[in-house]
């Protein structure tokens, strides 16, 4: 008996027959270009976007292809696609324009776009009318069909687009190609909050968690092959669960990923206020491997600006869990995303938002002018603030957490922490993050990379640390 869960899951058969065309799929690659193919792949957009291109480079990992940063050696290139702010939409779509002249040189190149822009109905509409040469479309629920996809237009040559309405799937598993010792991992997808401002319901589908044992079987597997820090991903991981047939919360998922044997480091995000619980703040302070930072997006410290968000929380909700939060966990660093602009504005309001950032104390924020999403309902409300008046904001704002931040940072000064070294800077410097996602820079070795180090902080700046290392 299919339950209701089972129901958004893509068939095993389904799965299979994918992959059995990824070796259909080499071969007539080989005869394509007359030789091993080779793929440049580009994410545009966030975290998710990052873990769905993993999935489709283990797909062309599949099917033969190597990896290449350099366009011009490239047979493929694929575009994975942003839609949240207008300015990754112009990027992406200007970085298709400039393929024009690449395709014309050798016409047998394969030009993929896919992603949260290209689930916009519009915008595959401009894409199948201003940039014929790109040969492959398909949306955010079809990524397991890409060898699919990829078939029909191989053995065709007309352009396909794939781009279904659809609440959602899952489909697993799918094949990974992740590189380093830092890895993301999806707990669920999809978004049920319909904040005004925000495109990612329509383009993400429905809330929908993968089950709790292939969560923990693909992160014992990423520990197993090495992996030191692993970043549970969902639009709002505080719903996670919420779907299945047995519920759990996220707390208990997160327990039972600290659980698993290893030294590895558990960060999550984006955590939404509305559905933070105390049950999620107490698993973080005993989970001895969950990193002592919090990303909580508050977008707006006016309670009218909240509601009119449809944010479902005011701030004396948020900054109560804030102090519940600091109780908890004194050394927890903080971070949020903060919106300015948004229609409607006042100065008053913003500077609401202003007094909350001061209150709260965040190690870093993600500031955004507001930008119009097509389809959402604050792309329809009166907006009469001047774009001057919303930049001249922004930057007091950014003013105002350079301060903070530096506040943030002193106390460091002296300590000695334990950094994932990620790699070398060009100012020669190894750099990594500390628990609480703050950078910091330090002169090391090569054998560093990808390994833990005690770092003693001898210098503390606004937004990143430096220190020597033990």
């Amino acid at each position: 008996m299919q339950t209701k869960q089972d129901s958004i899951f893509v068939s095993s058969d389904e799965l299979s027959r994918q992959i059995l065309l990824c070796q259909t799929n080499r071969e007539l690659l080989i005869d394509r270009f007359g030789h091993t193919p080779k793929a440049c792949t580009h994410v545009f957009g966030c975290q998710q976007n990052i873990s769905d291109s993993q999935r489709l480079e283990g797909y062309l990992e599949q099917m033969g292809f190597e990896f290449t940063d350099n366009l011009e050696e490239a047979d493929l290139v694929l575009y994975n696609t942003c839609a949240v702010r207008e300015h990754a939409q112009y990027r992406a779509l200007g970085n298709v324009g400039a393929l024009k002249h690449w395709k014309a040189k050798r016409p047998d190149r394969i030009i993929v776009l896919c992603g949260c822009m290209v689930q916009q109905e519009h915008v595959a509409q401009r894409v199948r009318r201003s940039y014929p040469y790109v040969s492959i479309v398909f949306g955010t629920h079809v990524i397991h069909r890409f060898p699919e996809n990829l078939y029909r237009f191989i053995t065709t040559n007309k352009r396909i687009f794939d781009i279904p309405d659809s609440k959602g799937t899952i489909a697993e598993p799918l094949p990974v190609r992740r590189t380093g010792v830092k890895g993301w991992l999806p707990i669920m997808y999809g978004c049920n909050n319909f904040c005004t401002y925000c495109v990612v319901p329509y383009v993400r589908g429905r809330e929908r968690s993968r089950r709790p044992e292939d969560i923990l079987a693909e992160a014992k597997a990423m520990i197993d092959a090495g992996y030191k820090e692993i970043t549970l991903l969902g639009q709002n991981v505080n719903s996670y669960g919420k779907t299945l047939d047995k519920p759990i919360t996220f707390a208990q998922l997160l327990c039972m990923i600290n659980d698993i044997p290893g030294d590895f480091i558990i960060r999550f995000m984006t955590s939404h206020p509305k559905d933070c619980t105390d049950e999620l703040l107490v698993a973080m302070k005993k989970c001895e491997k969950v990193a002592k930072h919090l990303h909580l997006p508050v977008q707006s410290g006016s309670n009218r600006v909240l509601k009119t968000m449809n944010r479902g929380y005011t701030k004396e909700k948020y900054l109560s869990l804030i102090d519940r939060a600091k109780a908890l966990m004194p050394d927890l660093c903080i971070t949020a995303d903060i919106i300015v602009g948004f229609p409607g504005e006042t100065y008053e309001e913003f500077c609401e938002t202003m007094d909350l950032v001061e209150r709260v104390g965040y190690s870093a924020l993600f500031t955004f002018i507001y930008s119009p999403r097509k389809g959402t309902p604050a792309e329809a409300m009166d907006d009469p603030v001047p774009a001057e008046d919303k930049s001249r904001w922004f930057q007091q704002l950014v003013d105002k957490q350079e301060e903070i931040a530096a506040i943030q940072t002193a106390p460091y000064l002296g300590q000695t922490l334990r950094v994932l070294c990620e790699g070398r800077k060009e100012n020669g410097y190894y750099f990594g993050r500390t628990e609480g996602n703050i950078l910091i820079e330090f002169f090391g070795k090569e054998e560093f990379i990808n390994n833990f180090v005690q770092v003693t902080v001898t210098q503390a700046l606004s937004f990143v640390l430096r220190g020597e290392v033990q």
